[in-house]
């Protein structure tokens, strides 16, 4: 058996799965985001850390199994984002989850003094105010004396590690969120002195290998979380890396997709590209990239309307899936022409400046579904948006999805169709934590590598091809959506007003 702990931004899931990726039982715990401050979203670590073990204890007891069965941990987590401990080992306040947006105004004047262009051409990359180092630059501005306390520079995955085998460590697709040479995947000194942050070279974490074995549950740990004290615990992988493993995507040429907080579009690729409209972080093996296009705007804003439009639904304990079927009827009402459009921004959006959400062309006559469907369709389009730059660049076949509703059918189909790509579903419902224990098994040798895990483990439930009608209407709807886009775009920093800074991601434009 192979375990697979995922921490995301508001859930942490422990997953048990065979040596054929099927899985046994599922755990769960909830993590306790605080927003202090506009713009500061913050997670204790402690509790966090309470919250994974509780996760573990939750799939163990539900499997029943003994815990000596399990021949590997795999954790995975949130990238960029931020987690501090100090030379002891003890958290430096709370950690800082993706979706903070406090260094906005950081970020801000390091595109101002050119500092963003030196940085895509070190790194491969353009920081957002949720990287590692904006954090930091941050931190040492506003809060020295807790900069001056860093004993270690750690990931959301790496603190939960650590609390599990007693080894500070990162791994390569981690660490190239902020800190490494795109070329060699190893620490450039040239990045932190870019950013004023030379006096943490000896921070940054040992990196070790995402498959390796890099530890073991402690007996502290174990007692906590009814593991089996001496359980090799590997590497691990950023998630939405672990979530391609997961789909088995582990070459070229198809899209994988995760519908969430974030919308999180990438493609592996055996040649650097450098573009501000992604981050070429490190892939798989040395000479490999994962090309992530992302910004915080996908089926959140789904779930911020069902809460909005379908209280009574969601009151009724319609969870999940479950709420999807009981909405078929409304989705199944054809568009009628006038359909109003909406820019899912709630949260954030590609385009640099405070973006907000819209709907466009609602009238009196519409309904609910109508705005549902636009909804949806907008947190879509965000998807195509960061898709079709990477498509300018990368051959793309096809697509894998996961999370956000994308197991039922209607949502799948909505994918195909407005990305022009042939759609895979996978039968594992959490890839992430799927991926995780891919790579931990590697790790102990159940597997002798991550393509021979993928043959093991990853299965197709569903495949849903393009309907050429549709994506040609579609394909004129995104175009005006991307029209409206670029009209009110002037007009975002006024209507913020004195708003909080939200978080955006990279786009190249100004």
């Amino acid at each position: 058996m192979l375990l697979g702990l995922d921490c995301g931004s508001t859930a942490i899931k422990a997953v048990l799965f065979d040596p054929a990726g099927r899985t046994v039982a599922t755990g769960t715990g909830r993590t306790d985001p605080r927003t202090p401050l506009p713009g500061h979203v913050e997670q204790d670590m402690p509790s966090l850390w309470a919250a994974a073990a509780g996760a573990i204890r939750d799939v163990l007891q539900q499997s029943g199994i003994d815990p000596g069965a399990i021949s590997c941990v795999g954790v995975t987590g949130h990238g960029d984002g931020l987690y501090l401990i100090d030379r002891a080992g003890t958290p430096l306040g709370a950690g800082i989850q993706s979706v903070d947006s406090r260094a906005h105004r950081i970020v801000t004047g390091w595109e101002r003094d050119g500092r963003l262009e030196e940085a895509l051409r070190l790194t491969a990359q353009r920081p957002s105010c949720f990287a590692a180092t904006a954090l930091l630059a941050w931190i040492k501005r506003h809060e020295p004396e807790r900069y001056g306390r860093i004993g270690h520079v750690l990931f959301c995955k790496d603190w939960l590690r650590l609390c599990l085998t007693g080894v500070v460590a990162t791994d390569p697709t981690d660490a190239s969120t902020a800190f490494t040479d795109p070329l060699t995947q190893a620490y450039d000194p040239a990045i932190l002195h870019l950013f004023g942050l030379d006096d943490l070279g000896g921070a940054l974490p040992p990196i070790l290998p995402s498959c390796g074995r890099i530890g073991v549950v402690t007996q502290e740990a174990a007692a906590i979380t009814g593991l089996l004290a001496g359980t090799p615990v590997s590497g691990g992988l950023h998630d939405v890396t672990a979530g391609a493993v997961g789909l088995g995507n582990l070459e070229a040429g198809v899209l994988s997709i995760t519908a969430g907080t974030f919308s999180i579009n990438e493609t592996l690729s055996d040649h650097l590209v450098s573009d501000p409209r992604w981050s070429a972080r490190a892939g798989l093996r040395l000479g490999q990239w994962m090309n992530m296009s992302i910004s915080p705007a996908s089926s959140n804003t789904v779930d911020w309307f069902l809460r909005q439009g379908y209280a009574a639904e969601l009151d009724a304990r319609l969870g999940g899936p479950s709420i999807w079927t009981r909405l078929d009827a409304d989705l199944a009402v054809a568009a009628t022409a006038d359909a109003p459009l909406f820019h899912p921004f709630l949260y954030g959006s590609p385009y640099n400046g405070p973006a907000s959400a819209s709907f466009f062309g609602l009238r009196s006559w519409h309904t609910r579904a109508d705005m549902l469907r636009a909804v949806m369709e907008g947190a879509v389009f965000n998807h195509r948006f960061h898709a079709d730059a990477l498509a300018s660049r990368f051959p793309i076949h096809r697509a894998g999805v996961t999370g956000g509703g994308s197991s039922v059918p209607r949502f799948a189909q909505f994918f195909a169709d407005v990305l022009g790509l042939p759609v895979d579903i996978a039968e594992a419902p959490e890839a992430s934590a799927l991926g995780a224990a891919m790579a931990a098994g590697v790790g102990v040798g159940l597997y002798g590598s991550l393509p021979e895990a993928a043959m093991a483990c990853c299965r197709t439930a569903a495949r849903y091809e393009p309907h050429p009608e549709r994506h040609a209407l579609l394909s004129q709807r995104y175009a005006r959506y991307s029209a409206l886009v670029e009209a009110v775009r002037p007009l975002w920093a006024e209507m913020a007003g004195s708003a909080g800074p939200m978080t955006s991601s990279r786009d190249g434009r100004s």
